[in-house]
């Protein structure tokens, strides 16, 4: 089977982009599943349960978050009905939503998909590790297929998460830096990895954001308000074939489109 996962989706551009090339790249890879990162699709900061719904009706199968999930505070309802959009599993108990689904697709097969977040220079969260161990756990009761999305700033954090996680899920892709990176491979327990998958949205950014905006914060150290880039957009994503009797990938392919 064929599994999309698309960059953090930045703001209108991204949102925009994504209704018009998804449709044409489902059919050019064949693919089983799409999976993105939405957490900045409401300008740039967050996500609402309007916007989570336009994504969806895009082609989008499911919905991960990571430390913006909370930014606007309409989606906490939201998240505690609708299960194809999860957040990072690993925040504390009673926490609204989930942290991770297993869906059906092509009839009967199962994917399952887990949301984590890591934890260095972000915030202190339970330990993503061992809450891996325990998710996995439990999916692998019901299917092979794993797809983690690892929302990490250090890549020292994901580099390591990746092989922790080696030979026991389909693949590890990290999302959060906006920067898609050159490293895509598979590991030698037959785990795809990506350090990140990169950002959809504005390209001519700092990392969707107007760059005036951020160089004016980095010269002044000012707080400033900031607003979501406009001009040609681009999409981020890779795609994975995982083979669905035992989970393991065979290929990842870092994907690049503009508008």
């Amino acid at each position: 089977m064929n599994i999309m996962l698309i960059g953090d989706i930045v703001g209108r551009p991204g949102r925009r982009i994504v209704k018009e090339l998804l449709p044409g790249l489902i059919d050019e890879h064949q693919l089983d599943l799409v999976i993105a990162n939405g957490e900045n699709a409401a300008g740039g900061s967050g996500i609402t349960g309007e916007l989570a719904e336009e994504l969806f009706s895009s082609g989008i199968d499911v919905i991960t978050t990571g430390n913006h999930v909370w930014d606007k505070k309409e989606i906490i309802p939201y998240l505690e009905t609708e299960e194809k959009i999860i957040r990072p599993a690993n925040y504390p108990p009673g926490t609204p939503g989930q942290g991770s689904l297993v869906i059906t697709v092509n009839r009967n097969s199962r994917i399952g998909i887990i949301n984590l977040s890591g934890r260095v220079f972000l915030n202190a969260l339970d330990c993503p590790f061992r809450k891996a161990d325990t998710l996995i756990e439990q999916i692998k009761q019901q299917t092979p297929v794993i797809i983690v999305d690892f929302h990490a700033e250090a890549t020292s954090e994901k580099q390591a998460f990746g092989w922790y996680l080696d030979g026991r899920v389909s693949a590890v892709v990290g999302t959060h830096t906006h920067i898609q990176t050159a490293d895509e491979r598979i590991l030698p327990g037959e785990t795809a990895y990506i350090t990140d998958v990169g950002m959809t949205g504005p390209r001519d950014s700092v990392l969707g954001v107007k760059t005036e905006m951020v160089i004016q914060r980095f010269i002044t150290q000012l707080p400033n308000r900031f607003e979501v880039a406009g001009g040609v957009n681009q999409l981020n994503a890779v795609v994975v074939g995982v083979n669905a009797a035992n989970g393991r990938a065979h290929f990842i392919k870092r994907i690049q489109r503009y508008l």
